[in-house]
């Protein structure tokens, strides 16, 4: 993969990247540098400095200062909850009511490592959400967290009970089929096998909105990626009568 090829925006401080959903931000313990962003921002830049992170199974908009003023400016920024940052998730069945917040504070799970759950103990966590569609199996869900604990939607879905698709650690890793979706699928003559539309976790870092170290209001946007996508329109093909746009 080619950094260029992910570039969203770039200036003389920063560069924003639309992250492929599989790759991690920061290399590993393995010491995968060529297997995360920031070690391929390293190869490309020579010097480059992480701000804030995604989960690896989460595609969508990152940013990454190129100079120590700009990572001293850009993370105060996100540590004083001065960016705004907008998701978009599939997550399954239908959240009633439409729009909301979950305020409940996030901690370690106290056996499973790597899990998080939701505590009265562990670290104030809001998220506000607002069903973008309705199509009874998913939504098409816009989150905004207002914080940046981790897996913090992830666990304020399930938290609702309506965990982000293809969600192994929270909810199920089954993959989303057009089978799933479309009545009366039938496979092509010439296919074995079903190949699933989707089979990563449905969550996307769609928007982030700052002021820039010379005060200028930028909002980044980066589309749905072809696979969440793909569900989405098969959705609003399949599901008839059910689908309601809530926009």
């Amino acid at each position: 993969m080619r950094i260029n090829d992910i570039i969203i925006k770039e200036t003389p401080d920063f560069v924003i990247l639309n992250k492929p959903a599989g790759m991690l931000t920061i290399p590993d313990r393995h010491d995968n540098q060529l297997q995360s962003i920031q070690g391929l921002l390293k190869k490309h830049y020579g010097e480059i400095f992480t701000v804030h992170r995604l989960d690896k199974d989460t595609s969508g908009l990152i940013l990454f200062a190129k100079n120590e003023a700009a990572h001293k400016y850009y993370s105060q920024l996100f540590e004083s909850r001065n960016v705004k940052k907008f998701y978009q998730g599939l997550v399954n069945g239908q959240l009633i009511p439409p729009t909301g917040s979950v305020d409940e504070p996030i901690m370690e799970h106290p056996v499973v490592k790597g899990k998080m759950v939701t505590n009265r103990k562990g670290k104030n966590a809001l998220t506000d959400y607002e069903v973008l569609e309705s199509f009874g199996l998913y939504s098409l869900v816009k989150l905004q967290i207002h914080t940046g604990r981790t897996h913090q939607i992830r666990v304020h879905m399930k938290h609702l009970g309506h965990p982000i698709a293809v969600d192994e650690l929270y909810g199920t890793s089954v993959p989303v089929f057009l089978s799933a979706i479309k009545k009366n699928y039938k496979l092509g003559k010439r296919t074995e096998e079903e190949r699933p539309l989707l089979s990563r976790l449905a969550l996307h870092a769609w928007q982030l909105h700052f002021k820039d170290q010379q005060g200028q209001e930028q909002v980044i946007e980066a589309p749905l990626p072809k696979d969440i996508q793909a569900v989405v329109t098969q959705l609003r093909k399949n599901s008839g009568q059910s689908s309601e746009l809530v926009l």
